[in-house]
């Protein structure tokens, strides 16, 4: 894995929020897949962990938004966490596969990565997290390399043409669009490899003499 992203560990990252805006709009819940590889080199999921997040004191929350995704901040069974709290959790788990893959960072792939980036910072700089084991800038897009692979930028159509079953009634919550983005994004990488992108797939071992 530090081989093949050159020393970095991606980590897929899907938000559900009360707007736009990541310095004034609450972060409401956030999922992160954790992704790993198997003997032969191929990219797959591992585990997936989430986060319901109270609004931090003063946040805007947006009714368009929150229609959107059909999440009610102040539902009790939500069992939301303060901003620090959640964050906290995400990044704990992040931060020991980041070492147990022998990565000096993690880096974000998002759909429409730049959203949920700046969100996570936004939130850890909130929350004075100073050890966040994201990449401050560097992301892999998946609605830029599906819009490559497979002619769609949207996570559903893009996930359906790759193959991958999407259910909107499922979408919008952070888990469910985290994973579907991890699948879309490995199903890009190991079809690189499979075509002849670095790293090449395993050579079958054609050496032994017949009987």
């Amino acid at each position: 894995m530090s081989r093949r992203f050159r020393g970095f560990l991606p980590v897929v990252v899907d938000v559900e929020t009360g707007g736009f805006n990541p310095e004034k709009d609450a972060l409401l819940e956030i999922a992160a897949v954790i992704l790993t590889m198997d003997d032969d080199g191929w990219l797959k999921r591992a585990e997936t962990h989430v986060q319901q997040i109270d609004p931090f004191e003063g946040a805007n929350l947006e009714q368009s938004a929150l229609d959107f995704t059909g999440i009610d901040p102040w539902n009790p069974e939500r069992e939301a966490v303060p901003e620090r709290e959640g964050m906290s959790e995400i990044f704990g788990p992040i931060r020991k596969a980041v070492k147990a893959h022998d990565c000096k960072r993690a880096v974000l792939v998002g759909h429409n990565a730049t959203f949920d980036h700046n969100f996570v910072f936004a939130a850890a700089l909130r929350s004075d997290i100073r050890r966040n084991p994201f990449h401050p800038f560097s992301t892999f897009d998946t609605a830029t390399l599906a819009g490559l692979a497979y002619g769609h930028t949207v996570l559903a159509q893009a996930c359906k043409l790759a193959g991958i079953p999407f259910s909107n009634k499922d979408a919008h919550s952070a888990a469910y669009d985290a994973e579907k983005t991890a699948d879309l994004f490995c199903g890009i990488v190991n079809r690189w490899r499979e075509i002849g992108g670095f790293p090449p797939p395993p050579v079958p071992d054609d050496t032994e003499e017949a009987p």
